[in-house]
C-alpha cells in the first residue's frame, strides 16, 4: 500500500534551511533533499573557496540529511548539480566520483549564472529509504 502522506525532514548537521523551504521531504519510501550548499552547519559560513572543497561540504551536509531517515548516498538514485562555472566540472566530478563509486545515481549537471552566498557549487538528490515501507511509524510527523 502506498501513502500519500509527506513528511518534513530535518537534520541538526546539516544547514538549517533559511528559506520557505524544507531541507527534505520524505514520501513512502523515496526522501527528497532540497539543494545543498556548502555551509559548516554549526556557524553557517561557507567551506572552501575552491569547488572541490565546496563539493565535499555539499555531499557531507546532504549525507547528514539522509541520515535522519536511515538512507544515505548509496541509495541516491538521482542528483542535480549546479555549478557556477563549467570549468569546474573535473574537479567537482573528482570529488562526486569518490562519494559515487559503485553503481552511480542519474545525475544531471547546469551551469547557472549565480548560487546563494555565491558559492561555487549546490547539489540536490532524491534517494531510496531502505526497508522503510509506506506506513511505517513516524509518518505524519516531522522526523
Amino acid at each position: 500500500m502506498l501513502s500519500n502522506e509527506r513528511v518534513v525532514v530535518a537534520s541538526p548537521n546539516a544547514p538549517a534551511a533559511v528559506g520557505p523551504y524544507s531541507q527534505a521531504i520524505k514520501t513512502a519510501n523515496l526522501i527528497f533533499c532540497s539543494g545543498q550548499i556548502p555551509l559548516d552547519p554549526k556557524t553557517g559560513a561557507v567551506v572552501g573557496t575552491e569547488v572541490a572543497a565546496q563539493t565535499q561540504q555539499v555531499l557531507k551536509n546532504l549525507e547528514a540529511v539522509l541520515d535522519v531517515v536511515g538512507s544515505g548516498l548509496y541509495q541516491v538514485v538521482k542528483t542535480t548539480v549546479y555549478l557556477k562555472n563549467m570549468e569546474d566540472f573535473a574537479a567537482m566530478n573528482a570529488v562526486y566520483a569518490k562519494h559515487f563509486q559503485i553503481d552511480p545515481p542519474a545525475r544531471a549537471t547546469v551551469e547557472v549564472s549565480r548560487l546563494p552566498k555565491d558559492v561555487l557549487v549546490e547539489i540536490d538528490c532524491i534517494a531510496i529509504i531502505p526497508g522503510r515501507p509506506a506506513g511505517a511509524p513516524g509518518l505524519g510527523q516531522s522526523i
